[in-house]
């Protein structure tokens, strides 16, 4: 299997990036970013693009993908709407045109949030945004899943690269153990979600379409068995 990943030098793309790697019937992860990956793995190929508005001048490293695992995103604090729907919508459905027009059977996953608003007429703008994202990429031919993971957990020495949420996480990752028995269905892990995200490759198009931590904790609660990450060449 060939896949893309987008955003894969973020905390979720990190993870899903490390269970990748680590998937024996994965055997060649592009990566499309804007800055380079910290480490290298022999199944990775890197391609660094500045314009996610428009990825004509690397549309034939796009063709022959079985899944794009989408991961890239930002936080809406200090956002105006036209800022955060450009990063979260519009990157996200050029990133899907693109792969889409090229591979018509392609398996298109998206980390979105729990909180994501459907009827994109709440009062929240990034649930407005993230639910009129989805909805587009639920409209595309591909086979395309939602994922709205609650607290996510980094595992593996992933980190956050943004600043703020890596104290964030440094402040706060001793609760981790208690929300996992107080609110299981509300959190999960970077390898669960990357796990999750290969799994439903399989599905073929069955199954929910938009998927709890809940959903992410059952479909990515079984090690994937492969060369290990991290180990650079």
């Amino acid at each position: 299997m060939r896949v893309v990943i987008f955003g894969a030098t973020g905390m979720v793309g990190q993870g899903v990036l490390r269970e990748c790697v680590a998937d024996r019937d994965i055997e060649e992860i592009l990566v499309v970013g804007r800055t380079p990956l910290a480490q290298h793995h022999a199944k990775v190929r890197e391609v660094i693009h500045g314009d996610f508005t428009d990825f004509t001048a690397i549309e034939p490293e796009l063709k022959g993908l079985d899944a794009c695992f989408f991961c890239l995103g930002v936080s809406s604090v200090g956002l105006s709407e036209e800022e955060y729907t450009r990063v979260t919508h519009d990157y996200t459905l050029s990133a899907a045109r693109a792969v889409g027009a090229n591979n018509p059977a392609l398996t298109f996953t998206y980390v979105s949030g729990e909180g994501t608003d459907s009827t994109e007429a709440g009062r929240s703008m990034w649930a407005r945004v993230k639910g009129r994202t989805e909805n587009e990429l639920l409209a595309m031919p591909f086979r395309a899943y939602m994922f709205r993971p609650g607290y996510i957990q980094p595992r593996g020495g992933i980190v956050s690269k943004t600043p703020a949420t890596r104290w964030l996480y440094r402040l706060t990752s001793w609760l981790y153990p208690l929300l996992r028995r107080l609110a299981p269905t509300h959190v999960t892990t970077t390898e669960h979600l990357g796990r999750a995200m290969i799994a439903v490759t399989a599905i073929q198009g069955s199954g929910p379409t938009v998927l709890s931590s809940r959903d992410i904790n059952r479909l990515g609660g079984a090690p994937v068995v492969g060369t290990m990450p991290g180990r650079p060449h």
